[in-house]
């Protein structure tokens, strides 16, 4: 069965490889405990964040539509994201990294829709609704902060990943899904640890793709703004925190001023970080990340951008000085002097011209590989593409003139030229050859008898970078997750539980009631004597009306519980905070 999404012009213009990521939030399935969840976290941040996060934080919760007493429906939220020219979609779980900025570089808000369980309410691994609607939809109501963000998706959907990054990108994924699944044996999950642990101590030199999601992680997810002796928060990780946004306040969490540098600090998502970056302002942000992505291989090309491709065994493409671009998995480089003299692909491959594929020039043409070689040739101060009409006539560069080519680095290339494509600037880029062998040194890299040799031209490398140029080249999508979130089990005793939430909540909203607040809180003890939040809620109706009085009842019913329950004591003296604050003020 197809799923359907409501889509609105930002998501309309969106690719197809991105469209295959996009799921139906489905709002009848939060339960009324996932909305008790939502109520009471954001509840907390509100009341402490207002103090401590930064100001663009509490305008955005009124700009981009966020309540506190609802889980965010999808859809509402983009009519009012349009207004500041963003869109968000629902996901499942976490994404591959490069797809992840490249919704942020088409300005849409990548949100996972399922919601963390009661028992992690302070915190956890697993992307939720919380952590994106809550973290990121309200700060990007700033407009120099989501410009930042926008750019740094589309710097980071370039950036080049090893081998190594995909499996981790599918460790953590299924960490993040068992450590918030119900139930999970702890033997898996320390078996998931265990082979998060190994990678991260086994990934070699960090890639383009971990050093950039290292700056996302200490800017955009766990960032704070300042000085490192009075900072606010603005990360989205510590925004949706309860736990973490008070602990980042403390001596306990060192404070470093936020440079480049910090593109070398990697991070443990199951753990509290033990230090986090302080920015001035939201322009040094910007100032970091241009400095970063002028070391890129998508800005500095040349041999070392085709030999991460061909680490990273993944789609990628090099530009070329003509503006050639060729797409395709690189599986080869002839080099000399420190620079490529030859590069080669394997299986589908495609040439474009600015993100355009070039008629005839598609993977079915190019479905055996494509090689060509590089730089200038041997004796000559011109390049080819810097050569006029009467030049490329002199060196008999020219249709129907049989020719050969040799280039620095020993590759000769000998054909009949049939015809040549030029760029916009008039410039020769691809030159078609028939009868054509190409060599380098007493090794034959293409033979006459395998058909029409296509050679790009171009005296260097000017850019590489993952994925294609032009993104309907290839079939992407292809994607399949190896795990899925795992939804929260059914049992009569979950089900009436729910039940008792429901109407507690319908109480709160006058709505018409099922059974009254003392019968609720009769069940709660009998039955479910584990349960707190929704002691904390009666407390809160309480309060305002006791006409039972049984609000006594229910707080030393909640002071046991947090003698049997040490670990949620804080939880619920946070509820009882909020109910009592104005009372102590």
């Amino acid at each position: 069965m197809e799923n359907h999404f409501e889509s609105n012009p930002l998501i309309d213009r969106l690719p197809k490889h991105l469209k295959q990521f996009i799921k139906p939030q489905v709002y009848e399935d939060y339960t009324p405990i996932n909305q008790a969840v939502w109520r009471y976290v954001m509840r907390k941040n509100v009341s402490y964040l207002s103090n401590v996060a930064h100001n663009s934080y509490l305008n955005g919760l009124k700009q981009t539509g966020i309540s506190v007493d609802n889980i965010p429906n999808m859809y509402g939220m983009n009519r009012i994201l349009k207004e500041i020219g963003w869109a968000a979609v629902a996901v499942d779980g976490f994404i591959p990294p490069n797809d992840f900025m490249e919704f942020q570089a088409y300005n849409v808000l990548v949100i996972a829709c399922d919601i963390r369980q009661l028992e992690h309410i302070e915190y956890t691994p697993a992307p939720d609704i919380i952590h994106e609607g809550a973290g990121h939809a309200p700060i990007i109501a700033n407009p120099e902060y989501a410009e930042y963000l926008r750019r740094f998706g589309e710097i980071g959907c370039k950036a080049i990943s090893s081998s190594r990054d995909y499996e981790m990108y599918e460790a953590i994924r299924l960490l993040s899904i068992l450590k918030e699944a119900e139930g999970t044996p702890e033997a898996e999950i320390k078996k998931a640890e265990d082979q998060v642990e190994f990678l991260q101590n086994n990934m070699g030199e960090l890639s383009e793709m971990s050093r950039i999601r290292n700056l996302h992680w200490w800017t955009v997810e766990y960032g704070l703004i300042g000085t490192p002796e009075n900072p606010k928060i603005y990360g989205a990780g510590l925004l949706s925190s309860i736990g973490e946004s008070a602990w980042c306040m403390t001596d306990e969490v060192k404070k470093i001023p936020y440079d480049i540098s910090a593109a070398d600090k990697s991070f443990d998502i199951t753990k509290p970080q033990p230090q986090l970056y302080v920015t001035p302002d939201f322009a040094h942000l910007s100032l970091v990340l241009e400095e970063f992505a002028n070391k890129m291989a998508v800005r500095t090309g040349g041999l070392s951008g085709i030999k991460k491709l061909i680490y990273s065994n993944s789609l990628g493409t090099i530009e070329l000085s003509t503006g050639l671009q060729i797409s395709g998995h690189f599986s080869n480089v002839i080099e000399e002097d420190g620079k490529p003299v030859y590069v080669q692909t394997k299986g589908n491959t495609a040439l474009a011209y600015r993100e355009k594929e070039l008629v005839g020039h598609g993977t079915q043409y190019h479905a055996e590989g494509f090689g060509s070689p590089i730089g200038k040739l041997k004796g000559i101060n011109l390049a080819i593409e810097d050569m006029s009409p009467r030049d490329l006539r002199a060196y008999d560069i020219y249709e129907a003139e049989k020719v050969t080519l040799d280039f620095e680095g020993n590759i000769t290339v000998t054909g009949e030229i049939v015809t040549g494509t030029r760029n916009i600037q008039g410039e020769i880029m691809l030159i078609k050859f028939k009868n054509c062998t190409v060599t380098h040194n007493d090794t034959v890299l293409f033979k006459p008898e395998w058909g029409i040799y296509d050679m790009a031209v171009g005296k260097k490398v000017i850019s590489a970078f993952s994925g294609p140029a032009d993104v309907d080249s290839f079939d992407m999508i292809n994607h399949v997750a190896s795990s899925h979130t795992i939804k929260a089990k059914k049992s009569p005793e979950r089900e009436e539980l729910e039940k008792l939430y429901l109407n507690i909540r319908q109480i709160r909203e006058g709505k018409v009631q099922l059974k009254t607040i003392e019968q609720t809180f009769e069940i709660i003890k009998n039955n479910h004597p584990n349960d707190w939040l929704l002691a904390v809620e009666m407390v809160e109706l309480l309060h305002q009306n006791d006409t039972a009085g049984i609000l006594p009842q229910v707080l030393i019913y909640l002071e046991k519980l947090k003698s049997n329950r040490p670990e949620i004591a804080h939880l619920i003296n946070g509820g009882l905070e909020l109910i009592f604050e104005k009372e102590n003020a």
